[in-house]
């Protein structure tokens, strides 16, 4: 890992949050929607190059029954890195200090990458008992 990075526990600006999403090939709402959607979130985490924007997470939801887990992204270029795990021990760190017991902590995994959320103790949904994920894009 980089020596000159930083770890910070705040929301990057819209317009960074949108460009790296775009270099992820991620699609992105409009710069009002995502300053919204920001504004609206729990939790931040972001990981810096300097003053360069190369990893992100968050988190939203109602902070009391329900916990999502959003836009855990890291830079093409800065991958392989150990930031994912570094965001990721972020997350759970809140979690575990703001998650009451029985709340629902939810993501949703990109194909291929649900072994990395298994390291933190997520697993597949099971279907046969709650029925299959799902969600409706707009």
């Amino acid at each position: 890992m980089d020596s000159d990075i930083s770890i910070l526990l705040e929301a990057p600006s819209a317009e960074e949050f949108i460009t790296l999403r775009e270099t992820a090939n991620w699609k992105s709402p409009s710069l009002v929607h995502v300053t919204q959607s920001i504004q609206n979130s729990l939790f931040h985490v972001t990981i810096r190059t300097g003053k360069d924007l190369i990893a992100m997470a968050r988190i939203v939801g109602d902070g009391v029954m329900y916990f999502y887990i959003q836009d855990v992204v890291v830079s093409p270029n800065h991958r392989q890195k150990g930031l994912g795990s570094i965001l990721m021990q972020e997350i759970e760190r809140y979690l575990e200090q703001n998650a009451p017991s029985n709340a629902t902590v939810g993501l949703l995994a990109a194909t291929g990458k649900e072994s990395f959320y298994e390291r933190y103790g997520y697993v597949i949904r099971p279907t046969e008992a709650l029925g299959h994920g799902m969600c409706k894009f707009t």
